[in-house]
């Protein structure tokens, strides 16, 4: 069965356009390594910088397979560098009722 998850980046200072760069890419690769639906990801930006992902993984096993992929770990390794990873309730838009984000377009 597929999982839908939400994932939130927040930049670290000064890292901005390179957590975008790899934002455009995760979820080409994991496409590729045939890990995600054939569901486009939708991705946005919060107010104060922290992209958001959307995406949905193939099955509890792909999310596995991910974390023994060398080359999915090398670009995880890239988002480390790039960004904190936070809980999306640590995002304020996720406080409204109807949260609101700028669309990113890759």
């Amino acid at each position: 069965m597929s999982r839908i998850v939400i994932a939130a980046f927040r930049p670290k200072p000064g890292q901005e356009l390179q957590l975008l760069g790899v934002v455009e890419k995760h979820w080409r690769l994991l496409h590729e390594r045939n890990l995600v639906t054939e569901r486009p990801r939708i991705a946005m930006r919060a107010a104060d910088g922290t992209v958001v992902e959307i995406f949905e993984w193939r099955s509890s096993e792909a999310v596995v397979q991910a974390h023994h992929d060398p080359v999915v770990q090398a670009l995880w390794a890239e988002f480390e560098a790039a960004c904190d990873y936070v809980p999306i309730a640590a995002v304020p838009e996720s406080q409204r009722l109807f949260s609101e984000f700028s669309a990113l377009s890759f």
